[in-house]
């Protein structure tokens, strides 16, 4: 392998890229233990030795820090390492490590976080945010029936909120309101049944 070019980050590290198109983050320390320079060459062990005694476990405790924060998917963990560079064996090396300390399981993300948002988000809103964060429409499907989300609830909570009364609004004020809601991702007959009627169109 053959360093092309050695691009500073910060202060402190920088980005080695090398001819095969893999691209390692070390801090200056590093790249004068391991001499390396543009134009270099790193032989195997020496890249297996810079992935597992340095990277493995720079991804292992980065991924811990996120996790102090908030909890987060195996996806949304995955990618945070992406975009900061580690290769692919450290990312997979992290994720274990998490999996097997029982730190990340993505259904158990699920269940909480349905529990903490089915009582002021639509359902769709939900599974879209859901999936986004690398859940299965599957697993999603599961745990909205274990965990329904009551709608009607919440567009009254809304139309409470908002101090509306739906039998003095009008044709555009309703249907101001049911855009805003339909933005939320409430379905438009959710929103008529709650506002006492159904609008059909001519």
């Amino acid at each position: 392998m053959t360093v092309t070019e050695i691009v500073p980050v910060d202060k402190r590290r920088s980005k080695v890229i090398l001819d095969d198109d893999f691209t390692l983050v070390l801090y200056r320390g590093e790249l004068r233990r391991f001499s390396i320079e543009e134009g270099s060459e790193i032989t195997r062990d020496v890249y297996e030795e810079i992935i597992r005694e340095i990277l493995c476990k720079r991804a292992r405790e980065r991924v811990l820090f996120l996790l102090k924060s908030s909890d987060k998917t195996e996806q949304e963990l995955r990618r945070k390492l992406k975009e900061g560079y580690y290769p692919q064996e450290a990312i997979d090396y992290a994720i274990d490590f998490l999996k097997n300390h029982r730190f990340i399981n993505d259904e158990d993300y699920a269940r909480r976080y349905v529990e903490f948002n089915s009582r002021r988000k639509s359902e769709r809103q939900i599974r879209f945010e859901l999936q986004r964060k690398g859940l299965d429409k599957e697993t999603v499907g599961d745990i909205l029936k274990e965990q329904p989300v009551d709608e009607a609830a919440i567009i009254r909570d809304y139309i409470r909120k908002k101090r509306l009364c739906p039998k003095q609004m009008d044709a555009r004020e309703k249907s101001k309101v049911m855009a805003s809601l339909g933005r939320k991702g409430f379905s438009y007959e959710a929103v008529s049944r709650v506002l006492g009627e159904i609008f059909v169109d001519d």
